[in-house]
């Protein structure tokens, strides 16, 4: 009897215990992994960008640091931030015509947003997890007919 129970039981492994990671009301994962800062160091349109870059990306990259700060030379072309997120999606935000505060603004967009792609509000489609009957009832269509 005692082999019989030692059959039916399975052992519990450890890496059966684990579970993945999502945010909740206990934990808060954010979805920015990597941003990528791409301006010219000689266009005129990259000297805000420049001057973010030099002077307060620093502070930033302190107050972020579960995000990878990269910074590219792109050669006679416009500065962008490019995101990168969890769910293998980016988003590129173009830097040019911002002051630095702007830039700024830009660059804590990129960190708040998840990555998702945006939904219309207006016709948002109708989800259910049961089925539903289909089709438009007509009471001429039934055994006994619709009496008024």
């Amino acid at each position: 009897m005692a082999s019989a129970t030692k059959a039916a039981t399975r052992p519990l492994l450890r890496a059966s215990l684990s579970s993945s990671p999502a945010n909740g009301h206990v934990a808060f994962i954010p979805q920015v992994r990597k941003v990528v800062i791409e301006y010219c160091d000689s266009w005129a349109s990259s000297a805000n960008t420049r001057t973010f870059v030099h002077n307060h990306l620093e502070n930033v990259a302190r107050a972020n640091p579960h995000v990878e700060f990269v910074v590219k030379q792109r050669t006679h072309k416009e500065p962008i931030a490019r995101g990168f997120y969890l769910n293998n999606r980016d988003k590129v935000v173009p830097l040019h015509g911002f002051e630095v505060n702007g830039i700024a603004n830009k660059i804590q967009l990129i960190l708040d947003s998840s990555g998702a792609k945006i939904k219309p509000l207006k016709r948002r489609t109708v989800e259910s997890t049961t089925e539903s009957a289909r089709g438009i009832w007509s009471g001429l269509h039934v055994d006994e007919p619709f009496k008024i």
